[in-house]
């Protein structure tokens, strides 16, 4: 790749990293939140157990709202561009984050606290479905076509890179406050702080192009005259297998992460009876190498294929899941750092290929919603039930062998998927329905 290409390509990716933590640091500020002070000041007057469950009810509506953010956001991607939406969903997540900080809480203004939260959640939610397939693609599809799933890769890495931030935060103010003062006014920090972090993002995100395979694909059908239909219809009619496969491949990835830097919060400070600081600096830890390894990951499904990389994913996430807690029930803390940073590197080898992976399933005029509702169905029955469904079961049962096999399930369906899937490493975003790609590069 020419240098120009390359400084063009860096500078894209760069937009989209900083866009995607901050977007992530929003949306897993919540999760932390939740877990650690939401049950106390939202939900009282429950068991610690039933007002952590509450607490992540509302975790979980987030997600619902996602899908429908990503058939609008996909929508009007598709229609209109890649850049435009982007900038959007920055805008609507910080403002809702923001005024997460300045909510009062339930000894305050009794009910309407709880319901105040859970629809700024739900503005959350609707612009992370939006965020994510627009922040993968505008890479995909100015990257080439060899070493599309390591450029991809890097918004990918926006996910630990938030969570490394709303972690860090929350680390620092448990460090420095006392119990008492952070639950009753140094949780809303890291809220406020948002509102900074968005202005840098949105005077970043402001001077990237728009994405040439979509520019190129718009003009040639307006040469052509053609009129598509909606495109949510288009993939509901012609890829709805290759919205299934993105549905499944994402089941174990998402339950694994939120189980790996969730539900320890809640399985350290409550059942163990360690600090949070315990389980804060696992998540610490385990991110920061989860950010460093995910385009490692990225870049080896070019070499060898999406599909490989993916798989050897689900396959040691299933394994790792009861190697994780017979680490953490050690009550050590650097076996709690141990279990989180390698499950989290695990998560890594199906994050870092999955961006190119989905982005290369759909043709481009149909590709933003495509990807978006394929990757955001899945977060409902994933990712938003994950947290619930870990305690829940963990309740239930009085042990860590449910969640498991829970974490097991999830990553046969994963394996199902990705090989029903064809292998698409260095295919074309330029073509109107992707082929069966040729052979990786060796290099």
């Amino acid at each position: 790749m020419p240098r120009s290409e390359n400084r063009s390509i860096a500078k894209v990716v760069g937009a989209s990293l900083i866009g995607t933590t901050i977007e992530w640091y929003d949306f897993f500020l919540y999760g932390s939140a939740a877990a650690l002070v939401f049950n106390k000041l939202f939900f009282p007057g429950s068991d610690p157990l039933t007002g952590t469950l509450l607490s992540f009810a509302t975790y979980a509506i987030g997600f619902l709202a996602r899908p429908l953010g990503g058939l609008v956001f996909g929508h009007f991607g598709d229609r209109v561009g890649r850049k435009k939406l982007l900038v959007f969903s920055l805008l609507l997540m910080g403002g809702s984050t923001c005024a997460m900080g300045l909510l009062p809480t339930y000894a305050t203004v009794g009910v309407a606290a709880p319901l105040l939260l859970t629809a700024l959640r739900l503005v959350q939610g609707f612009a992370l479905g939006g965020e994510w397939g627009g922040a993968v693609l505008i890479v995909s599809e100015h990257g080439d076509d060899r070493r599309r799933g390591f450029w991809a890769s890097w918004p990918q890495c926006g996910a630990p890179g938030g969570n490394l931030l709303a972690t860090a935060v929350l680390a620092i103010l448990a460090a420095v406050q006392s119990d008492a003062a952070f639950t009753a006014w140094g949780w809303r920090i890291p809220f406020l702080l948002s509102g900074v972090l968005v202005i840098i993002g949105l005077w970043i995100r402001l001077t990237v192009t728009e994405s040439p395979v979509f520019l190129a694909a718009q003009e040639k059908a307006r040469q052509r005259g053609e009129q598509h239909r909606a495109p949510a219809v288009e993939v509901f009619r012609g890829a709805w297998r290759r919205v299934l496969i993105t549905i499944g491949a994402r089941m174990a990835e998402n339950v694994s992460y939120y189980v790996l830097t969730a539900f320890i919060l809640v399985y350290v400070t409550g059942p163990l009876g360690l600090s949070k600081s315990a389980g804060l600096n696992a998540v610490l830890i385990g991110s920061a190498i989860h950010f460093v390894t995910i385009p490692l990951w990225g870049a080896l499904s070019d070499r060898i294929g999406r599909r490989p990389v993916y798989l050897f994913g689900a396959v040691a996430m299933a394994g790792w899941a009861f190697a994780f807690f017979a680490l953490m029930d050690t009550r050590s803390s650097g076996m709690i750092i141990l279990a989180a940073t390698i499950g989290l590197v695990l998560h890594g080898a199906m994050y870092g290929p999955q961006a190119a992976f989905f982005a290369e399933q759909f043709p481009t005029r149909v590709r933003y919603t495509g990807l978006s509702i394929g990757g955001q169905l899945s977060s409902i029955a994933a990712g938003a039930l994950a947290p619930i469904v870990a305690v829940a079961l963990f309740k239930e049962f009085g042990g860590t062998l449910a969640v498991s096999l829970y974490v097991v399930v999830m990553c046969v369906l994963t394996v199902i998927a990705v090989t029903s899937a064809k292998e698409t490493a260095g295919s074309s975003l330029h073509d109107e329905q992707p082929a069966t790609a040729p052979e990786p590069a060796t290099r």
